[in-house]
């Protein structure tokens, strides 16, 4: 799908904020609140736009450790790798994770309300699937943090 500069600014304004009402994305977009449902309809179907969500505050929910934990691992077999997977999928504790190249093969960011909890999760972690070393690297100050585009 070819994106122009409409589109952009559609998204550029659901980014911002995906609650408003069709009516405040047309008037901020400079168009109409027809073509504008057409053109967000067309990017969700086209897969530009996915899942709407609600962001919240890990924090104020007691979530206060965010740990980036960097795997290597000796194993690179299929089975292993469907373990490994699996096992992160199933835990919710991690809110992102990455394949890597260089000499770290995985990295993932873990937010936890606690170190207790990290290690419980990392405990959990190790029994389930083998890792040749495993570092854990506590955020003390989150800078900047976003899922927007630069659009």
């Amino acid at each position: 799908m070819k994106i122009d500069d409409t589109d952009r600014k559609i998204l550029v304004q659901l980014q911002q904020d995906a609650s408003q009402s069709l009516d405040e994305i047309a008037k901020a977009v400079g168009s109409s609140k027809t073509p504008v449902w057409n053109r967000i309809r067309k990017m969700k179907e086209a897969g530009v736009i996915g899942a709407q969500t609600v962001l919240l505050d890990a924090e104020a929910l007691g979530f206060e450790a965010c740990f980036f934990v960097l795997i290597r691992t000796s194993e690179h077999e299929a089975d292993w790798q469907n373990r490994f997977l699996k096992a992160l999928q199933e835990r919710p504790e991690v809110q992102e994770a990455h394949r890597l190249a260089g000499d770290i093969d995985y990295i993932l960011k873990v937010r936890v309300k606690n170190a207790r909890a990290y290690d419980a999760f990392y405990q959990a972690l190790i029994s389930e699937v083998k890792v040749h070393n495993v570092t854990a690297l506590l955020s003390m100050e989150e800078i900047k943090a976003t899922v927007a585009l630069p659009l």
